[in-house]
């Protein structure tokens, strides 16, 4: 790998969410602050939702990581369960030993009994769901019913929902519009530009350990960024493969020709981008100037033809 060759001691671009490299880029620390102000309130529900890839999963970890002391928080990272199962994972999340003969009446109220539990000794309870847009229908409503559980003053339980666009088209149906009532706060996380993309590659390199010159040139990082489309995770593909180019021809910088091959080499990027015409579409190409060719001589030829049958 190219970690020697660089002088770095830890992979700076890899896909797994690590917020020993929380940078703090606008949409990021944004999102952040209304998630903290909102669990002030301790009323309803928050929901964060982006594109894939544009860093849901890291503000969900930094936001756990960050709670003060008076959260317990309890974290569903993959939340595609029946409601008999999602009560029994809040249940086990909230520490709660259960008996092994337990009906769902039974479980509710014993749920109840510890946010009434947690709430006296002055504990903020906060569900985050990360995926939520992939919880069946019947389990968002069972959801919406944990939040009924409150004092006179407050809810027992605040429920943060991460999730991809797909979950506000989900939402917007008229079955859930008493738990669409319900969301106070909501942030939706937008592409990087390609000046943050910039700030976000040299941070990741810094902290990888790299103390050198700029290994990218301002207008290669254009250039992946725009492939990219602004988000996070395709730029650490783009940006990882451009280096293991660098590494392999011994290079000490990036060049344009190892961002358009990274370009040419990862899926979901934006394919305007694909810099340079591939084998097959020059194949075509030459096909269809062939076509264009001898239409035009039969074109020419017939011409001749009548001409000579006329005289």
């Amino acid at each position: 790998m190219y970690l020697q060759h660089f002088g770095m001691a830890q992979l700076p671009f890899t896909l797994t969410p690590n917020t020993g490299f929380f940078f703090g880029l606008a949409p990021h620390v944004e999102a952040l602050q209304v998630l903290q102000t909102a669990l002030e309130t301790g009323e309803g529900f928050i929901k964060v939702t982006g594109e894939v890839g544009t860093g849901k999963t890291l503000v969900c970890r930094k936001l756990l990581n960050d709670l003060p002391d008076q959260y317990h928080c309890a974290y569903l990272p993959n939340p595609y369960l029946t409601p008999k199962e999602l009560r029994f994972a809040v249940a086990a999340e909230l520490g709660l030993a259960l008996p092994n003969k337990l009906d769902q009446q039974q479980l509710t109220r014993l749920i109840h009994e510890r946010l009434l539990e947690l709430n006296h000794q002055g504990f903020h309870v906060v569900l985050v769901l990360d995926e939520a847009q992939a919880l069946p229908d019947d389990s968002i409503e069972a959801l919406r019913l944990f939040t009924n559980l409150e004092t006179e003053s407050r809810k027992l339980l605040q429920v943060v929902l991460f999730g991809q666009p797909e979950l506000d088209e989900r939402l917007a149906q008229a079955k859930f519009r008493q738990l669409r009532q319900r969301i106070t706060f909501s942030y939706h996380l937008r592409p990087l530009s390609w000046d943050e993309i910039r700030a976000y590659i040299q941070y990741r390199l810094s902290i990888a350990g790299y103390q050198g010159p700029d290994l990218f040139a301002v207008s290669d990082i254009k250039l992946l960024a725009k492939a990219a489309r602004g988000i996070p995770r395709l730029v650490n593909i783009l940006t990882h493969k451009s280096l293991l180019l660098c590494y392999g021809e011994g290079s000490q910088r990036v060049s344009t020709k190892h961002c358009r091959a990274a370009i040419r080499d990862t899926e979901d990027i934006n394919l305007t981008d694909r810099s340079g015409f591939s084998r097959s579409s020059m194949l075509v190409i030459m096909l269809l100037l062939a076509l264009m060719l001898m239409l035009g001589f039969m074109d020419i030829g017939g011409e001749w033809l009548t001409r000579i049958s006329e005289h």
